[in-house]
């Protein structure tokens, strides 16, 4: 029997990263990196062109490691605008790097860039209960104020749009439709029964849980 997906995932590409990553929780600093330079490199393209290109810019990035990142200089930039494989803009690529240098300041000042951005939710994911694509925003009061901070702490390529898609993918909102099946995944916890709590590492029940659970099936287990 076939799901019920957004509408948005239609390729194999596509469909593979709505099930799998589209607005699962992201907590790990090295993933929230990539999404953020990935998030500004999209900007004027389809997602699409970005997820043929991911790979490739893991390897162009060095895993996306913000420490190596920061580091770059002209002969590294100037091998990234050579690299068909990757969004061959100047100021992308540019921009990838003092991304990567602010990124550096925030972890130094936060702890992690985990615990900054999530304070623009108050650490927990937002539900929505969109019926339909055309009731998704492109921008939010709360991606308005980070990108605003964002740009206040040197980030580059991160205006609201570019915010919000971030936080969609990272999972700060929930924004699978209402009858898509990841929707029900991402919003209900099975040992409280109510959105949004469990911690899982991996899966559809990785979310924040006020009694950590290390894999799905042990929150399972502990379902009432």
């Amino acid at each position: 029997m076939n799901q019920q997906r957004c509408a948005w995932a239609k390729s194999e590409l596509a469909i593979a990263y709505h099930d799998n990553e589209w607005g699962v929780p992201v907590h790990d600093d090295r993933t929230l990196f990539e999404f953020l330079i990935l998030e500004g490199a999209q900007a004027g393209l389809s997602w699409e062109t970005i997820l043929k290109k991911r790979a490739t810019y893991r390897e162009a990035f060095d895993q996306f490691d913000p420490v190596l990142v920061a580091r770059y200089r002209d002969k590294k930039l100037t091998t990234l605008l050579a690299n068909d494989g990757i969004v061959r803009n100047r100021l992308k690529i540019a921009a990838a790097v003092q991304n990567a240098q602010a990124f550096l300041a925030v972890q130094k000042e936060f702890g992690s860039f985990d615990a900054y951005v999530w304070r623009f939710v108050e650490g927990q994911p937002k539900q929505n209960a969109r019926q339909a694509m055309t009731e998704v925003p492109a921008n939010t009061p709360e991606s308005d104020a980070l990108s605003k901070d964002l740009k206040r702490r040197g980030f580059n390529f991160v205006g609201s749009t570019i915010c919000y898609a971030f936080m969609q993918a990272i999972g700060m909102v929930n924004d699978h439709l209402v009858d898509c099946f990841r929707h029900a995944d991402l919003s209900v916890c099975p040992k409280r029964g109510q959105a949004p709590l469990c911690a899982a590492p991996s899966g559809p029940f990785r979310q924040r849980c006020l009694t950590p659970f290390r894999t799905d099936a042990e929150c399972r287990e502990a379902a009432p």
